[in-house]
């Protein structure tokens, strides 16, 4: 039976939950805990993938003061993007030999879960070829940026739902110059419910990943500290 333990972290620092995602990686490859799907928002914060130009971080050292915005260079694929309140970020810890054991497909799944999260609401969400994330028409609402390594992921996608857009500003996101950014919100002319969004994403998470149970949040919050990743 597949198992997948959701845990809802609220919001957090970018540093406390990379580390996390480390603890709960190597605790993953040692089969010490199932499947993992964490889903957070993170104080103002712009993230540098392995193969980022710097370039596109455009803002002045006043710009990122004023607006209390922390920098940080990663270790997950893609470019520069922006993570803030407002913004659902879920960060996947899997064993894909559970799975299949294609890194591709994997990425095309969790845009998929996000596509059908924006269905939900209505929305015709896609794909643009050869670009990674999840659009609607030329306006992108998730960034995803993953890593694998022994078949186990971290990282993951960042949703707009609430998301003060401004702050995309201070980079070129993914170092894209010709699209635009949206979310969840603007789309939809009002600010829908995060713990409803979140409830989505789960449920859709589920479906594409073909788990049979999602632990609960009692459960999962006695495994967090059972397990030491708290």
């Amino acid at each position: 039976m597949r198992e997948l333990v959701y845990y809802d972290l609220g919001l957090i620092d970018y540093e406390k939950a990379w580390d996390l995602q480390r603890k709960t990686f190597d605790s993953r490859r040692n089969k010490d805990v199932p499947d993992t799907l964490y889903l957070l928002e993170h104080p103002h914060t712009y993230t540098l993938g392995k193969v980022a130009d710097r370039k596109n971080l455009i803002s002045s050292e006043n710009f990122l003061k004023e607006k209390g915005i922390s920098v940080y260079d990663i270790d997950r694929g893609g470019d520069i993007t922006y993570h803030g309140p407002g913004q659902i970020v879920g960060y996947p810890i899997l064993d894909l030999t559970e799975w299949k054991q294609d890194t591709h497909l994997y990425l095309r799944s969790i845009e998929e879960v996000i596509i059908l999260t924006c269905r939900d609401y209505g929305l015709h969400a896609g794909r643009i070829e050869k670009l990674t994330g999840v659009w609607i028409e030329d306006r992108k609402i998730a960034a995803i940026g993953i890593k694998v390594s022994r078949w186990i992921t971290m990282h993951g996608f960042a949703f707009n739902v609430n998301t003060d857009l401004s702050l995309f500003q201070g980079i070129i996101p993914c170092g894209i110059t010709d699209k635009s950014v949206t979310s969840l919100s603007k789309e939809l002319g009002y600010d829908p419910d995060m713990n409803e969004v979140k409830e989505k994403l789960v449920n859709n998470f589920k479906r594409i990943f073909n788990y049979d149970s999602v632990l609960s949040n009692q459960e999962n919050q006695l495994l967090l500290r059972s397990t030491g990743l708290s």
